[in-house]
């Protein structure tokens, strides 16, 4: 015989009627409302009127609108509840007349408990109704995503640096730009003068705008500043690059970022249009409710930038009401802390929030 628990109740699944003593009959309780409790009880030892189960199954029967016997046997249809029910009623029928259909929804329940799926006839499994996960099987850009962050994560010494900016000078400047460069089709964004500001620091503190080559045993400082900037798309992320970006004006960048996104999102960008870059921008300000995030450096680059939302805020001022409203936005830089130490760090964010808060110097 196989005893099984199923809330702390106690049933056997039976073979024959022979395999069953006499004194193995179904025992019956009421709970304070009224519901009838089914549980079989044990092979050998019969204990009354009394079932056996634990606190937990017992408790359970003083609930409204809990029936232990639906518990049980979910599956089982009304006629054989019903069945059930009439055969602990009357005392007199051994437990081995249970109808075969009773028994059989006892044992597809058993293997719905276990594995999840309900087994047909023929032998063949389905899923269930309410499945709880599907598999997704890795993509290659996916897999590579994966193998190259993780490596990143595991062996560069990562550290942080994080920085205000104040907004508000830049979003005029984009305003005005904007309204002139309108006959060319071209509309400025934020994320363009990150680029151009990022690039311009990159001059100014050559240090970050470098390698870490481990095998040749060297940190290869870059002349120009090839700009990687992440894209989402539908296969994973992708960082296209833009080339020289410390020599190319805002329009350019703009127009060349647009051009490179869309390539990304139908699959056509060249290797040479996403490899290679010296320095990467994450952006995901667009997105609305980011107020600070962290990313992580894409190798051999030693720093990549986490761009998070702008964010209107109040301040103390001298003006007659003591205050005035401000925009604001979080930056944070991830360094490698083998090629860029703190305070090299910390200069490139002093240029960088110097070219944001004063825009006009992008422009010399």
């Amino acid at each position: 015989m196989l005893f099984k628990w199923f809330l702390g109740v106690r049933y056997e699944t039976i073979g024959t009627a022979s395999a069953v003593p006499k004194a193995n009959t179904m025992t019956a309780t009421t709970g304070n409302y009224g519901s009838s409790i089914i549980s079989p009880s044990r092979a050998m030892k019969s204990e009354g009127n009394r079932i056996v189960a634990m606190p937990y199954a017992r408790k359970l029967t003083t609930v409204p609108g809990i029936n232990l016997l639906v518990v049980l046997f979910p599956d089982a249809t009304e006629k054989v509840l019903q069945e059930i029910n009439d055969i602990n009623s009357n005392g007199r029928h051994n437990i081995a007349k249970v109808s075969k259909t009773a028994t059989d929804n006892i044992a597809m329940n058993e293997k719905s408990i276990v594995s999840g799926k309900k087994q047909k006839e023929d032998g063949k499994q389905v899923l269930s109704d309410n499945p709880k996960y599907k598999d997704i099987p890795l993509t290659t850009m996916r897999e590579t995503i994966a193998k190259r962050l993780s490596f990143s994560k595991q062996n560069i010494p990562h550290y942080y640096l994080t920085s205000e900016i104040k907004m508000d000078e830049l979003l005029k400047m984009r305003v005005n730009l904007n309204a002139d460069l309108k006959d060319q089709s071209v509309k400025i964004s934020i994320n363009d003068f990150v680029i151009k500001a990022s690039a311009l620091a990159c001059m100014d503190v050559p240090e970050v705008n470098s390698f870490f080559l481990e095998k040749e045993k060297v940190i290869r400082q870059n002349l120009t500043v090839d700009i990687s900037v992440a894209v989402k798309t539908e296969t994973g992320l992708i960082t296209p690059i833009i080339h020289s970006a410390h020599i190319k004006s805002l329009a350019q960048i703009s127009t060349e970022i647009k051009q490179l996104a869309n390539k990304a999102h139908n699959n056509k960008l060249k290797p040479n249009e996403y490899m290679g870059g010296t320095f990467t921008v994450s952006n995901l300000g667009m997105f609305g409710s980011i107020h600070h995030f962290t990313a992580i450096i894409n190798p051999p680059q030693s720093c990549i930038l986490a761009v998070a939302g702008s964010e209107r805020k109040v301040v103390p001022d001298d003006n007659e009401n003591g205050f005035k409203i401000i925009t604001t936005m979080l930056v944070t830089m991830s360094c490698d802390h083998r090629v860029v130490d703190g305070a090299v760090g910390a200069i490139w964010l002093k240029h960088f929030k110097e070219y944001m808060e004063k825009p006009e110097t992008m422009l010399m």
